[in-house]
């Protein structure tokens, strides 16, 4: 894509009754800043697709932007037979397999070998207490994800987290709807064998009573035993 003058004004005008359709072909008529729209609203896709293949956080944000930078230098080809979302998230998984390819010296990688309802979103917590639940919660799902083989962790990501249908994600995938629900399948039941094995690793840990709780439920013993 050509260099084009950026101008704030563009991000200024209304904008949410427009798809990511609409605003792309704005962009490439020349509203560069408009582009910005299009990663705000999707970088929670890119950056799961991309992480569903680098597991190095430190890199992530390498790779979400040379895909963002290939996208862009590349929207005039963007033809509307896919959604964009769609689209995007191929690239940032070529990105990220290339990255991938590089770092482990590996010969080409097909996207062929890489691999229902969308888990719903929790309701809103309001005390530290849930919160912090949730967030062991989401970890423990963070880590067992993470141990999936590869084929099946981009396919778990895709469907389950980021909660593209089955078509969508063959799209990504440049795979059937087929290899997309074996993947899937599959992922699944490698993901329970893992958290039984991780929620047995901290079984003994559970309910811990820890020493300054100790401590208090002794002093405060201690205090009427004295009386």
């Amino acid at each position: 894509m050509e260099p084009i003058e950026l101008s704030r004004q563009a991000l200024a005008r209304p904008l949410p009754e427009l798809t990511d359709e609409e605003i792309a072909r704005r962009v490439v008529a020349g509203e560069a800043l408009l582009f910005e729209v299009l990663m705000r609203r999707n970088n929670a896709r890119v950056y799961r697709t991309v992480r569903s293949v680098i597991r190095d956080e430190s890199e992530v944000e390498d790779v979400m932007q040379a895909a963002y930078l290939r996208a862009y230098a590349s929207l005039r080809d963007f033809r509307g037979g896919a959604k964009f979302a769609t689209w995007l998230m191929r690239i940032a998984l070529n990105e990220a397999l290339g990255r991938l390819r590089v770092e482990r010296r590996h010969p080409a990688v097909s996207l062929s070998v890489v691999e229902e309802p969308a888990m719903p979103a929790s309701p809103a917590r309001t005390s530290p207490e849930a919160n912090a639940v949730g967030r062991e919660i989401a970890g423990l799902l963070e880590r067992a994800v993470d141990r999936l083989p590869e084929t099946y962790r981009t396919v778990f990501m895709l469907r389950e987290i980021e909660g593209l249908d089955t078509a969508e994600t063959a799209q990504v995938l440049g795979v059937s709807e087929d290899v997309v629900k074996t993947r899937l399948s599959r992922a699944r039941a490698a993901l329970r064998d893992t958290l039984e094995e991780l929620v047995g690793e901290g079984a003994a840990e559970a309910f811990g009573f820890h020493a300054s709780r100790c401590d208090r439920v002794v002093e405060a013993v201690m205090a009427q035993i004295a009386r």
